[in-house]
């Protein structure tokens, strides 16, 4: 049992980034806007959250209030991933530029513009911090619930909980307010949204700069749990957040879901050595054959579920006011 409970923590720590960051890929695409640059603005989320832990931890800043810290890294994290993001939404809205290429740019700069900002500041390509003042050991009360407490509050982090939040207000603004309805017809049918007052180019900006957030939010939550440096990588989870949100169908609930059964590919590959059976497996190199499979599962995952998804229409296709 014991094994099990480590397993599904570990499965956790990579569930919520994938949960928040496909949630903020959601956005943009149910605005129009295709955002292959969410693994770009993970890692300049990742790197402005670290780089501000490793700052106040230097000089010994919130050292009696580390979960403060850990959220003041999140929004250090999200304000930069907006940032990041606003350059994709000017190239695709506003330059009506292809959303794909200027995506790709986004990554392609991202892991060398950190490695130069680090070495320029710290001549050195590694940002370290101290990662267990951040591990909630448990909650009281809460911990001492048969199971339950054991699954999720121990050796818990508060992005798990964010992630919970952020996916049940995700749930709500797309079904029941008047912003997510309004941001779905613009990825559907935009001159229809147009006719009826709705101003577009606003729409897709929000729906840009909120994916933004939540990748530069996820940046940082993936980074806290799952290692003690920060090395200019998010080992590839933007691009596999992509494939969350396609599998869960651009929608909350089923990314949820998705998100839970990549993350605990993620988490065999990081704990196989819990398991006897997989420990034992005659595999030569085994931890980098385990590394390999949840990206070997979203290959095959997508070749059979791809050509059933149904992604917003109009979602790639810049938008003019006087086509039809």
């Amino acid at each position: 049992m014991e094994t099990f409970y480590f397993i599904f923590q570990q499965a956790l720590y990579f569930s919520i980034p994938l949960l928040i960051v496909a949630l903020g890929g959601m956005f943009s695409e149910k605005s129009g806007v295709v955002n292959i640059a969410l693994e770009g603005i993970m890692v300049i989320g990742a790197f402005c959250g670290i780089f501000f832990i490793n700052v106040m931890q230097k000089i010994g800043a919130f050292a009696s209030t580390p979960q403060l810290l850990f959220v003041l890294a999140l929004l250090v994290g999200g304000l930069a991933g907006m940032l990041y993001a606003s350059l994709l939404a000017f190239a695709s809205v506003n330059m009506k530029a292809d959303q794909t290429i200027g995506g790709t740019a986004l990554n392609l700069l991202s892991v060398a513009l950190v490695v130069f900002i680090a070495r320029t500041m710290n001549n050195v390509k590694q940002i370290y911090f101290d990662q267990q003042v951040f591990t909630i050991k448990e909650f009281p009360v809460l911990s001492k619930i048969p199971v339950i407490g054991d699954m999720f509050f121990k050796n818990a982090y508060l992005s798990t909980y964010l992630g919970i939040i952020i996916l049940l207000v995700a749930i709500v603004v797309l079904k029941k307010t008047r912003f997510g309805l309004r941001l779905s017809a613009c990825g559907e049918h935009p001159h229809a949204a147009q006719s009826l007052g709705v101003n577009v180019y606003r729409m897709r900006w929000a729906g840009v700069l909120i994916s933004g957030a939540l990748g530069g939010i996820g940046g940082v939550s993936y980074i806290i749990p799952t290692t003690v440096s920060f090395g200019g990588t998010v080992s590839g989870y933007g691009f596999l957040a992509l494939a969350v949100m396609i599998f869960g169908q651009w929608k909350p609930l089923r990314i949820f879901f998705s998100a839970i059964f990549f993350g605990f590919f993620s988490a065999i590959a990081f704990a196989y050595f819990k398991i006897d059976f997989l420990n034992n497996l005659n595999i030569l190199h085994k931890g980098d054959f385990f590394k390999m499979v949840p990206y070997i599962a979203t290959m095959i995952i997508l070749a059979f579920t791809s050509k059933k998804s149904r992604a917003p229409k109009a979602e790639g296709i810049p938008f003019d006011p006087g086509a039809r």
